[in-house]
């Protein structure tokens, strides 16, 4: 009883010691996002003193640590022959909170029921916030730990990092199969009373783990980025300072200051493929924050037109279009098109905020080179050529048909068609032969020279259907269609 109380009293003492000449790191505050559940050996295996070290080595691990949701969240779970969750990860949002939490533990001296205590801190960490790291951090002295792999790597499995601190009197063979690696950086045997020279490598790794990358350039350009955070700041009196400038300093510095509730700002102006710094400090009255900063580079230039497009193409028209739209930047565009391979070149002449332009009177069914040229305020231009082609023209149909029955099985088939491209003309007709109840159809055809106008047809059969089709050197023409009866009537 006595060393037990000797431990509380030096746990107690210690901590109120350590509160009061340990300054906080700096670099530390605001500076990640993660949840750390504290797994503590606290079974009869481990002295009291050994108890209040440890305690004391979690507290200073964790005291330059933001606290509460979207910082760094803590939670102890303690092994014994139950498991006692001391406090959840949504607890304490403080460090004194915290602190005070960590001073009121107590030494339950049960068994070592490592595994039962891996599947509560399971629970604990797979039902916290998404999307954020997860690091369950084991202290003990090893002593008959169970089978621990298992849920051990059931945790890696989900994402969770496996850290360890254990006395020498630690199985170092176990814990370097459950700890993830690196080894060198997660996995510490220490003595009980040197434990305290591994807090910043401990804090370190944990640190590489959930640091939190709190301004992000989330849309970057030529001329403009757009920087992003998470949000730390919850009162009116609170603010953001914003300043960035070129690595190179070839301009002056731009500073902003932006409302509380602030969490993305763009930054516009800049110049192309140029590298840049920029700065955020969160300024408020109740908490120190850290300077959050980001380096980034812009995109080179772009010149329009960096693409060039072909629309809306018929026989005697194509739409050029282009883009990028910079109305800042060029002064004009000019456009040249002309047949291939020695058509004559033609231009025309827009303003720097046209995108497109419908190009007309060209030759039907030909293939036309389409170059578009930009004029830049600072005197660059740029041109891209594009391939085009116009459709086809439509083919003239035939303008009449008649069919002028001369018997009852000859017809005379005249019509009336455009000239102007003609090769010929194409004659079908089809016959319905009846024979007995299954009527059959065959098909004649014969081609006639541009100069006919009408053919005799002779041995018909009743219901004869006659197609006449002009023929021109691109395809064949829209025909027409008659058909004639026994009685020598058309339909």
């Amino acid at each position: 009883m006595k060393c037990f109380l000797f431990g509380c009293i030096f746990l107690w003492a210690t901590l109120q010691r350590s509160n009061m000449q340990i300054a906080v790191p700096a670099t530390v505050l605001n500076c990640c996002e993660g949840d750390i559940l504290i797994l503590l050996d606290s079974s009869g295996s481990v002295a009291n003193y050994d108890f209040s070290r440890m305690l004391l080595f979690v507290a200073e691990l964790l005291r330059p640590f933001s606290l509460g949701r979207g910082h760094v969240r803590v939670g102890l779970l303690q092994v014994d022959t139950m498991p006692r969750k001391e406090f959840g990860l949504d607890v304490h949002s403080s460090q004194d909170r915290l602190q005070e939490a960590l001073r009121r533990v107590n030494h339950l001296q049960g068994e070592t029921n490592t595994e039962a205590a891996l599947r509560m801190a399971q629970q604990m960490l797979t039902e916290t916030q998404e999307n954020v790291p997860k690091i369950l951090l084991w202290l003990t002295d090893g002593v008959d730990p169970g089978d621990v792999e298992e849920p051990m790597s059931e945790l890696k499995a989900r994402g969770v990092s496996v850290l360890a601190v254990s006395t020498v009197h630690g199985n170092y063979q176990l814990l370097k199969h459950v700890v993830t690696p690196p080894l060198e950086s997660h996995l510490y045997s220490v003595d009980i009373d040197d434990i305290d020279i591994i807090t910043e490598d401990m804090r370190e790794a944990i640190i590489k783990i959930i640091r939190a990358e709190r301004l992000r350039v989330v849309h970057l350009t030529s001329h403009s980025a757009v920087l992003q955070w998470h949000p730390v700041l919850n009162t009116d009196s609170s603010y953001y300072e914003l300043w960035y400038n070129s690595v190179l300093a070839t301009h002056p510095e731009i500073r902003r200051t932006l409302s509380f509730d602030s969490s993305s700002a763009e930054l516009t102006n800049l110049q192309p493929d140029t590298t840049y710094s920029a700065s955020l400090r969160p300024e408020s009255n109740k908490m120190l924050f850290n300077t959050l900063t980001a380096t980034f580079t812009t995109l080179p230039d772009v010149l329009s037109p960096a693409v060039v497009s072909v629309s809306d193409s018929g026989p005697h028209q194509i739409r050029v279009s282009w883009g990028p739209l910079q109305l800042a930047q060029v002064q004009r565009y000019t456009v040249e098109y002309g047949a291939i391979p020695s058509g004559r070149v033609q231009t025309v002449t827009l303003h720097g905020h046209m995108t497109s332009t419908l190009l007309t009177g060209l030759e039907p069914g030909t293939q036309y080179l389409v170059t578009v040229s930009a004029l830049h305020v600072n005197g660059k231009e740029r041109a891209m050529s594009v391939r085009a082609c116009t459709h086809e023209a439509a083919l003239p149909a035939l303008d009449d048909l008649q069919l002028n029955p001369a018997g009852e099985q000859e017809v005379q088939v005249t019509w009336l068609a455009n000239q102007e491209g003609l090769k010929g003309y194409w004659v079908s007709w089809e016959k319905e032969n009846f024979h007995m109840s299954s009527p059959k159809t065959s098909v004649s055809s014969i081609y006639l020279p541009p100069t006919s106008r009408s053919v005799w047809l002779t041995n018909l059969t009743p219901s004869t259907r006659v197609c006449v089709s002009p023929i021109y050197s691109s395809g064949r023409g829209d025909g027409l269609c008659c058909t004639a009866s026994h009685t020598g009537q058309l339909s």
